[in-house]
């Protein structure tokens, strides 16, 4: 029997009806949890002073073994200015907190990746990045979430030069790496080669503009890439760009080879692809926009909470493949994907930084996953259920990263599926036993 848009739309809207319930339930979503035993007050002292006394002199000797004697290497921090949260804009850091708890659990129960949320009340760009870089000999590395652009992007480039550990802005690097996974089966599909396909961006932030820069990395002519955003298409015409957005300029000079000018009823039009990080919808994008697509259109509406127009509007307009990022619907193109297994491969290896390569090294890993577990219209990349996907994907960034000269440390790629499988079975067998024992307890 066919669901109705009632019954698809109030399974859409459940979500945050139950988060609503279920968030001062747990009053948080991440508690700290020890990784050593206790067997009794004795070993305070080896844990604690004075033998903690020990490492601590032996990291002062030399600080690299901080890895190896602290949990340093296998923690990182998640950090935001609460300036561009989800679709919701600049709510502030404390507001942005939630997400970013939501974000530590991801990679926890994903990746096997310890991580703490760190909420800056901190909106300027000079002091944001002052902070962060001072927090370089607590954490194993950096996941920049939810910054305003264009400010993201020089507080990301600013710290990938100035420190020591990895730094990425996964609403860049994290968001492209999947969107280019989705886009190489979603090609398949339709029988087209994505050197020749014509790509619009709809929404110039940073997801759309990292998107941009890792597909034309992967393969995609910069001239079939058309990026907009308030004003219309991206032109080396848009002189207001030039001082005051430098990546949204560049991007002007590089793209839209075909001079178009206009918003997005003209960028649609021909489109083989269309991704959309704009604003939440439902009401975004326009039936008659996806209409005056290509034959067989593919369109990724990935605004959060709500895509820019429900999959199944977007399906009866004439799209042929349509990607959201919902969990609920078919086809979730969203970073969670992603992040975890790219941290822990990078983590794994101790890589000094995440790089386009790895990035591309990933999406072609998840892709390829879903092709050997069954590629459909409904199916382009895996579903965050499927665990085995993570090592794999963890894998092929270590791998690259070695390659690439980056790692600290080199090892097999069976080495390090086998690594990070352990990793993440024992985060996932931790959650279970709490919530077995009671622990954890379970909402009426």
């Amino acid at each position: 029997m066919k669901t109705s848009r009632e019954e698809l739309l109030e399974k859409a809207l459940k979500p945050a009806r139950d988060a609503m319930i279920l968030h001062p339930f747990y009053r948080g979503k991440i508690q700290t949890a020890l990784k050593c035993p206790v067997r009794s007050v004795d070993d305070f002292a080896i844990w604690y002073t004075p033998g903690v006394a020990e490492p601590c002199k032996a990291i002062h000797a030399d600080p690299s073994l901080a890895d190896l004697y602290t949990n340093r290497g296998n923690t990182i921090a998640v950090v935001s200015d609460g300036t561009r949260v989800l679709g919701l804009g600049d709510i502030g850091p404390a507001a942005a907190l939630p997400v970013m708890e939501g974000k530590a659990l991801l990679f926890k129960y994903l990746g096997g990746v310890d991580a703490v949320p760190i909420c800056l009340d901190a909106s300027d760009p000079d002091r944001f990045i002052d902070c962060v870089r001072m927090l370089e000999p607590t954490f194993g590395g950096i996941n920049l979430e939810d910054i305003a652009q264009p400010k993201c992007f020089r507080i990301l480039d600013t710290l990938r030069e100035e420190m020591d550990i990895p730094v990425w802005h996964d609403d860049q690097q994290g968001t492209a790496a999947v969107n280019l996974a989705g886009l190489f089966n979603a090609l398949e599909i339709v029988g087209k080669k994505i050197g020749s396909a014509r790509i619009t961006l709809y929404g110039s932030g940073a997801a759309n503009i990292a998107t941009a820069r890792l597909l034309a990395a992967a393969g995609a002519e910069p001239g079939n890439l058309i990026l907009i955003d308030s004003r219309g298409a991206l032109h080396p015409g848009r002189r207001d760009l030039e001082g005051s957005n430098p990546e949204k300029w560049r991007m002007a000079q590089t793209t839209n080879a075909g001079q178009i000018t206009g918003g997005p009823e003209e960028a649609f039009r021909g489109a083989d692809v269309v991704f959309s990080y704009t604003k939440p919808g439902p009401d975004v994008i326009r039936p008659e926009w996806i209409s005056s697509m290509a034959k067989d259109a593919i369109l990724f509406a990935c605004a959060n909470p709500i895509p820019e127009i429900w999959p199944w509007d977007a399906k009866d307009a004439g799209a042929r493949i349509v990607a959201t990022g919902r969990s609920d619907f078919p086809n979730q193109v969203n970073n969670s994907l992603g992040f975890p297994a790219i941290f822990r491969g990078t983590l794994d290896v101790r890589a000094k930084t995440i790089t386009d390569g790895m990035c591309i090294a990933a999406a072609m890993e998840l892709a390829e996953c879903a092709r050997e577990t069954g590629l459909s219209e409904e199916r382009l990349i895996p579903t965050m259920d499927e665990s085995w996907v993570y090592p794999r994907v963890a894998a092929a960034v270590g791998v690259k990263a070695i390659e690439e000269g980056v790692a600290r440390e080199s090892m097999s790629r069976e080495y390090l599926i086998e690594t990070a499988t352990r990793r993440i079975e024992t985060a996932r067998e931790m959650t279970a036993v709490l919530v077995e024992r009671g622990i954890i307890p379970l909402p009426e």
